[in-house]
C-alpha cells in the first residue's frame, strides 16, 4: 500500500508539468456550414465519373480543380451516381443530370430508376423524375446517352433494354414528356434545333424530328455509311460547332453535319499520316475523344492496332484541325492512357486517365508539356472524364 501511495503521489506532481506541455485545445467548430460553387465554373474545372467499377451502386462524380497543386484545394466537392449511371452538365440552367439505379435492400427489392437533378452550386440533390424501370441504357460510361435540347428545357435519354428507345424529359416542369422508340438505333446525337439521332447497327443514323410537344414529327433513316463487321466506328464522336466527328476502328474520322433535322454524313479522312500506316497506328479506349474552344480536336491513339485493341487505350493523344483535315500536334503520354477530356479556354488543358493506378494526367494541351499527376482523391475507377462548363 505504501508503494501505491507513492506511486499515485509522485504521478499528482508530475501530471501538471505534463499538461503545460500540450497545446492549448483546440476550438469547437461550427456545425451546419455549407460550402457553395460558383454558378459557372473556371476554366480549370473537370469532371471526374468513377464509374466504382467493383462497388457500382456506389458510383461518384468528382469536380476537380486541376489549377490547384494541393489535394484538398483540387477537390471542390462530389456526388454519387449509383449504378453506372451516365451525365450531363446544363451550364446554362446550372444543373448537373445523372441517370441512377436503386434496390431498396441494397442488392435486392423493386428496381427503380431515376433521373437525378443536381444543383451545380452547392452539389445537392433538388429533384427526381422516375423514370421507366429496367429501360435506361446501362453500361460503361457514355457521353452521348444524354442529350440537351430543345433551348435545353428537354433532356433526352437513351434506353437499351435491348429494345432501344428515347424517353423525353422536361427539365423544367420535372416530368416524362413522352418515349421515342428508335428500333435498332442507340443513344443520342443533336439534329437540328429540337431533335436527336441514333447509330444504328446496320451502319445507319435515325434521325427524329421533335414537335413543340415533344410528339414525332418525322425519322428518317440515312444511308449505310459504315459496316459492323467490315468498318466498324466507335458511337464517341468530337463535336466541334454543328459537326461530329466519329472515329473508325481503322484508323479514320467520319464527319457528320448535324445541323438540319437529318445527319449529313461527309466523306471519311485518315487520321494517320500516309508515312506512319505501317506502324498501324488507331484509336482506343473508352472516353477517346474531346474537343477545344479552338476548334480542335483530340484522339487517343495507340500503334500496333489489332483486332480487339480498341478498347485498350493509347499511348499518345493526335491533334487535329478538321478544316486542314490534318493531325496538328501529338502529345505523347507519361503513362498509357484509358480516357481523357479537355478544358474549355484559350489556354485548353488535356486530363487523361492512367489505367495502371487509376490516377490522372494532366497535360498542356497547347505544348504538350506534362504538368503533374493527380491522385488520392479517393478515385477507383475514373472511365470518364468531362471538361466544366
Amino acid at each position: 500500500m505504501r508503494v501505491l501511495a507513492a506511486v499515485f503521489s509522485g504521478l499528482m506532481v508530475a501530471l501538471p508539468s505534463i499538461a503545460s506541455d500540450q497545446p492549448p485545445p483546440l476550438p469547437v467548430e461550427p456545425i451546419g456550414i455549407v460550402e457553395t460553387l460558383p454558378r459557372e465554373y473556371p476554366e480549370s474545372w473537370f469532371f471526374v465519373h468513377d464509374a466504382a467499377f467493383y462497388h457500382m451502386s456506389d458510383g461518384k462524380v468528382w469536380v476537380l480543380d486541376t489549377a490547384e497543386d494541393k489535394l484538398a484545394e483540387q477537390v471542390k466537392g462530389s456526388f454519387n451516381v449509383s449504378m453506372i449511371g451516365n451525365t450531363k452538365q446544363s451550364a446554362k440552367r446550372a444543373e448537373i443530370y445523372a441517370t441512377e439505379t436503386f434496390q431498396p435492400r441494397g442488392t435486392r427489392g423493386a428496381r427503380i430508376d431515376v433521373l437525378t437533378i443536381w444543383d451545380q452550386v452547392n452539389l445537392s440533390a433538388v429533384a427526381e423524375v422516375v423514370l421507366p424501370p429496367g429501360k435506361r441504357f446501362m453500361g460503361l460510361p457514355e457521353r452521348d446517352a444524354l442529350l440537351l435540347l430543345n433551348e435545353e428545357r428537354w433532356l433526352a435519354v437513351a434506353n437499351f433494354s435491348p429494345a432501344a428507345s428515347v424517353t423525353l424529359v422536361d427539365l423544367e416542369e420535372r416530368r416524362i414528356i413522352g418515349e421515342v422508340a428508335t428500333p435498332g438505333c442507340v443513344l443520342t446525337y443533336p439534329t437540328g434545333k429540337r431533335g436527336f439521332s441514333s447509330l444504328c447497327a446496320d451502319g445507319r443514323f435515325l434521325s427524329t424530328e421533335l414537335a413543340a410537344d415533344g410528339s414525332v414529327v418525322a425519322q428518317v433513316r440515312t444511308a449505310a455509311f459504315f459496316d459492323s463487321d467490315d468498318s466498324p466506328i466507335f458511337e464517341r464522336p468530337a463535336y466541334i460547332g454543328n459537326m461530329a466527328y466519329f472515329p473508325s476502328f481503322s484508323g479514320e474520322v467520319i464527319p457528320v453535319d448535324v445541323s438540319g433535322k437529318v445527319a449529313k454524313v461527309g466523306p471519311a479522312w485518315h487520321l494517320v499520316p500516309e508515312e506512319e500506316r505501317a506502324q498501324n497506328w488507331a484509336p482506343g479506349g473508352i472516353g477517346i475523344t474531346a474537343e477545344d474552344d479552338l476548334g480542335r480536336f483530340y484522339v487517343l491513339m495507340h500503334p500496333d492496332a489489332r483486332d480487339g485493341s480498341h478498347n485498350e487505350g493509347g499511348a499518345e493523344v493526335w491533334v487535329y484541325d478538321p478544316a486542314k483535315q490534318a493531325r496538328v500536334a501529338r502529345i505523347a503520354l507519361r503513362e498509357w492512357g484509358l480516357s481523357l477530356a479537355v478544358s474549355r479556354g484559350s489556354e485548353p488543358r488535356l486530363l487523361v486517365t492512367n489505367p495502371v493506378d487509376m490516377s490522372l494526367e494532366l497535360y498542356d494541351a497547347l505544348s504538350g508539356e506534362f504538368l503533374k499527376t493527380i491522385t488520392g482523391l479517393g478515385q477507383n475507377t475514373p472511365l470518364m472524364l468531362f471538361g466544366a462548363r
